[in-house]
């Protein structure tokens, strides 16, 4: 009962940090990304005092014995502190980075961890955002942003074809990548057709 509570208040914080930075998608909320960031991070104050609280109701050695009862809740946190770093500096966070983040550890053997599957889960969610990104940016005016999200996009999937993914529901997560690749790409061939990104390369240049 207790740990649900704790989820259920970990939520509702995870909730105020996403209503937050989905500012980012609206015309106006480019000039405000590094604002919005601050604030989302002076949140993460927040989750970290509940997460702390949330370790001590369990026995550190049961951490997969409840795992159920947070697992979603902090993949979808891996994905609100992964969203922040890339706005920041438009880097893919680290695991260890994003368990400092969170106050948590990312080795196992310390006790309440950020599990490697969780923070893939996470990383996933993010590729999506961003492909929601790429098309706003267009409409926000901003024609630069899409060609580095399709390269950050690229790699990303690069590193997730590297990998063996064993679990479903992760497999079926990264089958969505692909949908984001091809999004994302069709924003950057359609700025290529119109000559609204000179750099772009993508495509047939300007003639239709």
């Amino acid at each position: 009962q207790e740990i649900r509570k704790e989820g259920q208040a970990l939520e509702q914080t995870a909730r105020e940090i996403l209503t937050l930075l989905q500012g980012v998608h609206q015309g106006a909320g480019f000039q405000d990304i590094p604002k919005k960031c601050q604030k989302a991070r002076e949140h993460f104050g927040t989750v970290r005092t509940q997460l702390e609280s949330l370790k001590t109701k369990f026995p550190a050695e049961q951490y997969y014995r409840f795992h159920e009862h947070w697992r979603f809740v902090l993949q979808r946190l891996v994905f609100l502190a992964a969203f922040v770093v890339y706005l920041e500096s438009e880097t893919l966070v680290t695991r260890e980075a994003v368990a400092e983040i969170l106050g948590i550890e990312a080795d196992r053997e310390r006790g309440f961890h950020l599990d490697i599957e969780d923070y893939l889960s996470g990383v996933l969610t993010l590729a999506s955002e961003l492909a929601r990104l790429a098309v706003n940016s267009v409409t926000a005016g901003d024609y630069s942003r899409p060609l580095r999200i399709s390269t950050f996009i690229n790699e990303l999937d690069s590193g997730f074809r590297l990998l063996n993914l064993k679990n479903d529901s992760l497999r079926k997560r990264y089958d969505g990548l692909k949908y984001d690749v091809k999004k994302i790409e069709e924003v950057v061939y359609d700025l290529s057709i119109r000559g609204l990104n000179k750099e772009a390369t993508v495509g047939v240049g300007g003639e239709k």
